[in-house]
């Protein structure tokens, strides 16, 4: 990982889709998700910044950062004396995708915001600068309900969200949809749920069918028809540093986020046979 300026980009054409992974629960692979899904929108030549929304640094951990070393993080982009952006944007070791980290720091933001006016959109006064920089724009959230998550959803376009087969994922599924429903109401109208997205999927397990089938049932088109397998080499490419679609770029699930991504990017109307994809090896 380079910390060098990541922010000399040509002119963009269209202003970047906001997207939050989100989910309350933890353990269901959202910052997996965020990373691989992000990678593999990279490969496709489009611009992509992940921003790490979690005090645990987790995302900036995947891409191999020494996020606990950081001076800079989004932390500092939210207070009063915020530095400029382009001292705290990174680039990663995938071409076109860049990363804004976080550390334990971002615990305190909450504290700090709670009597800033206009709180909940604290993150979107950092991230307009950015929109005609990159074609997407990937929040990866923290696994509650914070004030943190409600600023990515009053600034988010869309909400993808990663969740895994099992029974109590379906009421932390009900409890989101209702808190983006009230975000929609009173902060950010243009909110929609871009998808929600099966992970750590065992087909041959009768219990991951019934809980797919029935998410299908109550969310029909909303339900992605690609589903990520439950595979050691997520947590494997982690330890790495790399997202999996460049550190085992011919694996199961690599091929998987590609062909999320693809199946995103016709849900965006940017039909991914439009895409330059890059040549594996």
């Amino acid at each position: 990982m380079s910390a060098n300026n990541a922010g000399e980009t040509d002119a963009a054409v269209a202003q970047a889709q906001v997207i939050a992974l989100c989910n309350q629960k933890g353990g269901v692979g959202k910052t997996t998700s965020t990373v691989n899904l992000g990678a593999a929108l990279a490969e496709c030549g489009l611009r992509v910044l992940l921003v790490d929304l979690d005090p645990q640094g987790a995302l900036s951990a995947a891409l191999g950062v020494a996020h606990h070393d950081l001076d800079l993080t989004v932390y500092d982009l939210l207070t009063r004396t915020a530095p400029p952006i382009d001292d705290v944007l990174m680039k990663t070791g995938v071409h076109n995708l860049h990363l804004l980290p976080s550390n334990i720091d971002l615990s305190a933001a909450e504290i700090q915001l709670v009597n800033e006016v206009g709180r909940e959109h604290s993150l979107a006064r950092v991230l307009d600068p950015l929109r005609d920089r990159y074609d997407y724009i990937l929040i990866d959230c923290q696994p509650s309900l914070s004030l943190l998550t409600v600023n990515a959803l009053a600034c988010a376009d869309g909400v993808i969200v990663p969740m895994e087969c099992e029974f109590f994922s379906l009421r932390g599924l009900a409890l989101l949809n209702d808190t983006m429903e009230k975000v929609r109401e009173r902060l950010n109208p243009k909110l929609e749920l871009s998808g929600i997205v099966v992970t750590m999927y065992d087909s041959r397990l009768l219990h991951s069918r019934q809980v797919r089938d029935r998410v299908a049932e109550s969310f029909g088109d909303l339900l992605f028809e690609t589903v990520i397998s439950r595979t050691v080499r997520f947590p494997d490419s982690t330890i790495a540093g790399e997202p999996l679609t460049q550190w085992d770029p011919k694996s199961r699930g690599a091929e998987q986020y590609r062909e999320l991504a693809q199946e995103f990017l016709r849900r965006s109307g940017q039909p991914g046979s439009q895409m330059m994809m890059s040549t594996l090896n």
